[in-house]
């Protein structure tokens, strides 16, 4: 039986997550969540955790909630990062999963990691941590579980295959995209997940994302990843080695799928989920993205490769900007021309800190909003 923390346990990921964690019999060590307290509150009465953590303005009811327990409620999330288990997942959204990451480290456990922000923003940084405290980091993002997978006793990598749906406006003409509303975006047509990733998949900045994620979690080149449409969701990426061998990881868009294997590895646990039937599946497309179709995808490559603290930037003004977006000040289009004027007057530092990558964080996001 592993101890496993789960941050961000009322989103998408975390609930799907808990669910495993039911199914394998897992003792829970803490629970994070934001705003969500009546959800947060029964995972927490379910799983009985040592540590459960909330959003400050939240920490009294929590606690008055919770009286009848022993649970420790607190209104700090690196506090229940830092706790001692064998793995702790963070699903927590944005870039305010990055400390949580590093206290997990830090912490000696295993970083199961659903929070790309982690590496887009300051992947040097928590790499070499990792490196240093000897931990492992296991991605639960499908695409990234499924090179990870893929390289299993291998590293003769010739390149990687990165995935993408295309998302949910594949195929619309520039005029059709002005007129996209925060509710279409929202409505992923293979995935279930939460608002930002649902419109970052849309605008293809996601895969944008995904793509610096992999150079600094496997080690790779920009020349060594290719990013693939594949409108199905089933293959979910794969990689090529140097003899011209190419294995991929294929799978239902459940993901249950990763997480399992984060939560088990190295092992593998039956699972519940349905199962995949390429003879139902029929079909299996790929395309190459045109870049001009996809202006955020352009400015994530571009971000990607000048590094330094501009993929800090990049994410800071993403997240701005979709905000804006779902709160119906900006148009659908506007959000990449929004990244791109924060990532042109963004004051570059080859070699950031952790100080400087929070402060990009901040002038990114101020920016954006001066911006629109």
């Amino acid at each position: 039986m592993k101890t496993v923390s789960v941050l961000g346990s009322t989103g998408s990921v975390g609930t799907q997550s808990l669910d495993v964690i039911r199914s394998l019999g897992y003792k829970v060590a803490a629970l994070a969540a934001g705003r969500n307290i009546t959800l947060l509150e029964q995972q927490s009465r379910e799983f009985l955790p040592t540590v459960v953590s909330c959003l400050p303005d939240h920490y009294h009811d929590l606690k008055t909630r919770l009286a009848d327990t022993t649970i420790k409620v607190t209104a700090d999330l690196t506090e229940a990062a830092s706790l001692k288990a064998d793995v702790t997942l963070n699903a927590v959204s944005g870039f305010s999963g990055l400390m949580p990451s590093l206290a997990a480290i830090e912490a000696g456990n295993t970083l199961a990691l659903a929070n790309k922000e982690t590496l887009v923003a300051a992947g040097d940084i928590v790499m070499q941590r990792a490196k240093d405290k000897n931990i492992k980091i296991i991605p639960v993002d499908s695409e990234h579980s499924a090179i990870f997978q893929c390289l299993q006793n291998n590293n003769r990598v010739y390149k990687v295959i990165l995935t993408a749906s295309g998302g949910a406006f594949y195929g619309f003409t520039g005029e059709q995209l002005c007129q996209v509303t925060p509710l279409q975006a929202t409505r992923h047509p293979n995935w279930n997940m939460g608002k930002r990733i649902t419109v970052d998949s849309a605008t293809l900045m996601n895969k944008g994302l995904e793509f610096i994620e992999a150079q600094k979690l496997f080690g790779l080149t920009a020349e060594q990843i290719e990013i693939v449409i594949q409108r199905q969701s089933i293959v979910h990426s794969a990689v090529e080695y140097l003899d011209g061998a190419v294995i991929a990881q294929l799978g239902t868009p459940d993901m249950k799928l990763p997480v399992r294997y984060a939560l088990t590895y190295p092992d593998r646990a039956p699972t519940d989920s349905a199962r995949l039937s390429l003879t139902q599946i029929g079909t299996l497309t790929f395309e190459k993205p045109t870049l001009s179709d996809y202006p955020c995808l352009e400015a994530a490559l571009y971000a990607a490769s000048r590094g330094g603290n501009l993929p800090a930037a990049l994410n800071g003004a993403d997240e701005a900007a979709v905000s804006l977006f779902l709160n119906e000040q900006i148009k659908f289009t506007d959000i990449a021309r929004l990244v791109r004027e924060v990532l042109d007057r963004t004051r570059y530092i080859a070699q950031p800190t952790l100080d400087d990558i929070i402060e990009t964080d901040k002038a990114a996001r101020r920016l954006c909003k001066e911006r629109f």
